[in-house]
């Protein structure tokens, strides 16, 4: 079963991914790249607290 991750792009979009590339690596620090699906681009992403992302809902 695939675990998704809900994170926040540099623009301010809130998405989840089905893989957070390198999330075990913490020296490299908790943003990542990622494509946004909502701007198209790649971005700069970070994962999103679960008690946030439980209040946008």
């Amino acid at each position: 079963m695939e675990r998704s991750t809900v994170v926040r792009c540099a623009e301010g979009h809130v998405f989840s991914t089905a893989q957070l590339p390198m999330q075990q690596a913490d020296r490299l620090g908790p943003s990542r790249l990622i494509r946004c699906p909502r701007c198209a681009r790649l971005r700069n992403v970070v994962p999103v607290p679960v008690s946030v992302s439980m209040e946008k809902r």
